[in-house]
This record gives C-alpha cells, structure tokens and sequence, in this order.
C-alpha cells in the first residue's frame, strides 16, 4: 500500500517534528510516498525548483492508494492535494489539531464525502489513521 501523507510546509505554521511522528507510524503499514518532503528546512524547502516539487508530487499521488493529510496548518498546497485525490477517487483522511481561536477550513470541513476528524491529544490522531488504514484494507 501506498500513502501520500500531506501537511502545510510553505504555508502556516508547519508541525514537522509531528510530522515525522506520523509518517514513522504510517509506514508500520504502508511505503510513505512523501517521506522525505518533511526532512527539509523552510530554507531548503524554497530552493528546490516549484516545477520539479509539482510533477515529483502530482506523480506521487497518482500513485497512492490513500491520502493523509494534516491539515491544522492553512495550505493551498496540501488543499490543492485533497482536491486532486477526490477527483481521481483516492480516500482521504484529514486530521485537524483543535485550536483555540481557528477552525478548520470550511470547504475541507463541509465536505462530507471526506472525513475530517478533529483531535486534541496525539493518540486520537493515531488511532484515526489506525482506523481509516484498517478501512482501506477491508476494502481492497
């Protein structure tokens, strides 16, 4: 199996070290197709040529059987994703870190062809993707 994990890396506040948190968990069950976007530094990050980061990251969705996406950060970049995998049929998990002050983007909210699960401890995130990855097996 294949997951496309995504997660604001230009946009608000990225949460890397949760990130990587996530990813190592995913990949118990599932090769992570973009395990290695999170290793980067803003810094690094801008450098890298934004056609090269579209085609490496449009290819790696076409390839994968699901989505992931940590949305608690706003981006274009990962909504642009989660459309594009609604579009092509892929499933979508989208997790969202209750915030004080913020909610979660209402066309990402209101969607309910996607499920969009609301977390406050870790462990709720974790067990989310546990679930949804056992959906995903049953289904294949």
């Amino acid at each position: 199996m294949k997951i496309y994990f995504a997660g604001s890396i230009r946009g608000g506040e990225p949460d890397r070290e949760w990130f990587q948190q996530l990813i190592q968990h995913i990949k118990q069950y599932a090769q992570v197709m973009t395990e290695h976007s999170f290793d980067y530094s803003y810094d690094d990050e801008i450098k890298k040529d934004d056609v090269w980061i579209y085609t490496t990251d449009i290819g790696w969705l076409r390839e994968s059987n699901a989505v992931i996406a940590e949305v608690t950060a706003p981006s274009l970049g990962v909504g642009y994703e989660i459309a594009k995998a609604e579009e092509w049929g892929i499933p979508v998990l989208m997790l969202y870190r209750d915030s004080p002050n913020r909610a979660p983007s209402a066309m990402l909210n209101g969607n309910k062809n996607l499920p969009l699960i609301t977390y406050n401890e870790k462990k709720e995130a974790i067990d989310a993707i546990n679930e949804f990855i056992k959906e995903l097996r049953r289904g294949a």
